[in-house]
């Protein structure tokens, strides 16, 4: 099973007084790792993302000062980039879990937090 969470980050580079720099801010594509369902970390969209956004763009921010170890100005959520067995373990373990998400379905959930920004990519 392969799946990441896809970012697109605004960060800068401060300096140290008299130092200039150009550009000063730069845009780049941050891809995380998803924990295999079910294992530690896995609920990580429902505690990111809601509607296929980030739910709380301060705490965004420093999610990804950790992973760049810079200061960041902006994140905005892309999209689950997962194979189908990612999907359909998550898909799985979300079925059995559905109280941890206040929902009836599975399709509920995934929209509730992923909206439609998950691509499915084939396995070779």
């Amino acid at each position: 099973m392969d799946a990441a969470y896809v970012f697109r980050v605004r960060f800068r580079l401060d300096t140290q007084r008299g130092v200039r720099t150009a550009p000063r801010t730069f845009e780049t594509v941050v891809e995380v790792p998803a924990a295999e369902p079910g294992e530690d970390g896995w609920l990580f969209f429902r505690d990111t993302l809601w509607r296929g956004d980030v739910n709380d763009e301060r705490h965004a921010r420093e999610l990804a000062e950790d992973w760049l170890s810079v200061p960041v100005d902006s994140v905005s959520f892309s999209e689950l980039r997962a194979d189908e067995a990612y999907v359909e373990a998550m898909d799985a373990e979300i079925a059995e879990q559905l109280d941890l998400f206040n929902a009836d379905a599975v399709y509920e959930v995934r929209h509730k937090y992923l909206g439609s920004s998950i691509r499915v990519e084939e396995t070779e």
